[in-house]
């Protein structure tokens, strides 16, 4: 993987490799060992880009939601590899945070909860998990 050439993400000035990590598993499936030792080696061998969100893993018992963007920003933290990497989360499919669904008010607190999370100061790519009928997509 570390030979792949880069690739513009869309209309976007992003340039990442043709590989995405899905990072649902982290703090879930896959304990703190497990995922740093998987997120170690994907950005050792090339990887550019680790995709998350705030609703992972909401579905486990006991969980709330966020652990596996906690568990990501542990990681970025400890490994020191938050400049080699991008980081994409989405919104839209936990519950609550400022409001329901895409509005603007609920964008803007999970986006702070994502943040804070992540323990960076920046998401690279942020997108929502599901349409949202009810707000005009100027809006969102």
């Amino acid at each position: 993987m570390t030979d792949l050439p880069l690739r513009r993400l869309g209309s976007t000035d992003l340039m990442i490799a043709p590989l995405v990590l899905g990072g649902n598993v982290f703090g879930w499936t896959a304990d703190r060992a497990a995922s740093f030792a998987v997120l170690d080696a994907f950005v050792d061998q090339g990887g550019t880009m680790i995709d998350t969100a705030d609703v992972y893993s909401a579905w486990v018992d006991g969980h709330r939601g966020g652990e596996s963007e906690t568990m990501i920003g542990e990681w970025l933290k400890a490994s020191g590899k938050r400049d080699r990497v991008l980081i994409a989360t989405k919104v839209g499919m936990l519950p609550g945070e400022g409001g329901e669904k895409l509005a603007p008010s609920r964008i803007a607190a999970a986006a702070e909860a994502s943040l804070k999370r992540l323990g960076t100061d920046r998401i690279d790519l942020y997108f929502a998990h599901q349409d949202d009928e009810d707000q005009p997509q100027d809006a969102v």
